[in-house]
């Protein structure tokens, strides 16, 4: 679970790293998107491992989580959770299953389209494409709400993931502290920024 969350987390930061050109310079967003979208290593070697590791990651979710409950069937006589323990690490299958949840609309959104121009519209590969396509999806104000709300679920997430995914390891030096906050700072960042790509150009949009 530890391992497959780090490696989405890898993942998460190369998918910003990529997205967050669209709003610095749409030719880079096309050209990178272009490299992504075309190139076999990623298309028939990285994509299946990332799905992989996202499917995996999320029925492992599940059931460590059937295993808790299962372990306490006998409910606690008092129970004040919010003492020693935050509300991301006590709903992380919440946070999770609206994540997931996300991640469906966001396929709906953006890799079933690909599949259909790619392999079953069959057009030519054009690399000025990726950028009207990406601003189109944030039009609809709903969507853009959705992907907001998504985002900051996705933060309570990694709030608690991110940084127990060490502890679970073993990762236990001098190093923690460093790390423990670099975990925090990530768990916001990434998150917030992908939030304000989506308002970005939802308002951009409005102001042309």
């Amino acid at each position: 679970m530890a391992l497959s969350g780090l490696f989405l987390v890898f993942f998460l930061a190369q998918h910003f790293t990529i997205n967050i050109t669209s709003v610095i310079d749409p030719d880079t967003f096309n050209e990178w998107s272009h490299f992504m979208g075309t190139n076999p290593l990623v298309q028939f070697v990285l994509q299946p491992i990332l799905i992989f590791g996202v499917v995996f990651h999320f029925i492992m979710g599940i059931i460590i989580e059937l295993k808790n409950n299962k372990a306490r069937q006998k409910g606690y006589a008092k129970y004040a959770g919010n003492k020693n323990s935050s509300w991301a690490s006590r709903n992380m299958i919440i946070s999770g299953a609206v994540v997931l949840a996300f991640l469906g609309l966001h396929f709906y959104d953006f890799w079933v389209p690909e599949m259909i121009y790619k392999y079953v519209d069959v057009n030519e590969a054009l690399e000025s494409r990726y950028y009207p396509e990406l601003a189109h999806k944030f039009e609809d104000p709903i969507r853009v709400l959705i992907y907001v709300v998504s985002f900051v679920l996705l933060m309570f997430h990694l709030w608690h993931g991110f940084s127990s995914s060490f502890q679970t390891m073993g990762w236990n030096n001098k190093f923690s502290k460093g790390l423990q906050g670099f975990t925090k700072v990530y768990a916001i960042a990434i998150p917030a920024g992908f939030i304000f790509i989506a308002l970005y150009l939802h308002f951009n949009q409005l102001s042309h």
